[in-house]
């Protein structure tokens, strides 16, 4: 059986909240493993200008700042997330910045929102000083989100090929958990449809098949069916 590395998608222990602002009973887990992947990338790619191409919200703000000199949010004049932490209006084809003006872009949770995920990743490439990086995230096995705009699934060997597709070189390509969390989140969003009559009880049910899911993977890692992961891409 295939042990979990320390900071593989989630840390070492169940954790308490990690204050997304999204995070719920239904998705605990998920935000465990998405916080300790990007806390890991910032660490060890992330430095000057970071574009935060989708930005939303910027909820990942806190996680880059002790590493980047300046984060600017960038998203599009639709985005439902609204645009009050929006510095830049575009979309991900082209963001009105001079070439080489980044050292670091973070698109967390975007290239399935994109009907062209090769053209983003060659502005992407444009964007990015020689040495800068690409750091992504994208589910693999999730339910419709965002709808209509949730256009692709990514597994590791098509995010490997785009990335390569857009003159970048991949430095990392990480499953964010095992199939065993997976399923777990799929179940406590499948029970969601019951919640407004039990909600305790569904709350219960989801917190509860997703801490069994993340302990029982730190021995028994399958990561064929991870729900999501971590690209960390870098311009030559």
């Amino acid at each position: 059986m295939k042990r979990a590395r320390r900071w593989e998608g989630a840390p070492a222990r169940w954790g308490s909240a990690t204050g997304h602002p999204n995070e719920a009973a239904r998705n605990r887990v998920l935000y465990l493993q998405l916080t300790a992947a990007l806390g890991h990338a910032a660490s060890r790619y992330a430095n000057g200008r970071l574009l935060d191409i989708g930005c939303g919200t910027r909820p990942w703000c806190a996680t880059f700042a002790p590493h980047v000199s300046e984060h600017v949010g960038i998203d599009h004049e639709q985005t439902p997330h609204g645009l009050a932490r929006v510095d830049v209006i575009s979309d991900a084809y082209r963001v009105p910045l001079a070439d080489g003006s980044a050292g670091t872009i973070l698109m967390s949770e975007v290239l399935e929102h994109l009907e062209r995920p090769g053209d983003a990743l060659a502005e992407c490439r444009r964007l990015l000083r020689p040495g800068g990086h690409l750091i992504a995230t994208t589910p693999f096995s999730w339910p419709l989100h965002e709808e209509p705009r949730d256009y692709f699934r990514y597994s590791p060997h098509g995010l490997r090929h785009l990335a390569g597709e857009a003159g970048l070189e991949v430095v990392e390509l990480q499953a964010l958990s095992g199939v065993w969390t997976t399923l777990a989140l799929h179940f406590s969003y499948a029970l969601q449809r019951y919640r407004p009559r039990a909600a305790p009880v569904v709350d219960a049910l989801a917190v509860s098949a997703q801490r069994l899911a993340f302990e029982w993977e730190k021995w028994d890692r399958q990561e064929a069916l991870s729900w999501n992961h971590l690209l960390v891409a870098r311009r030559p």
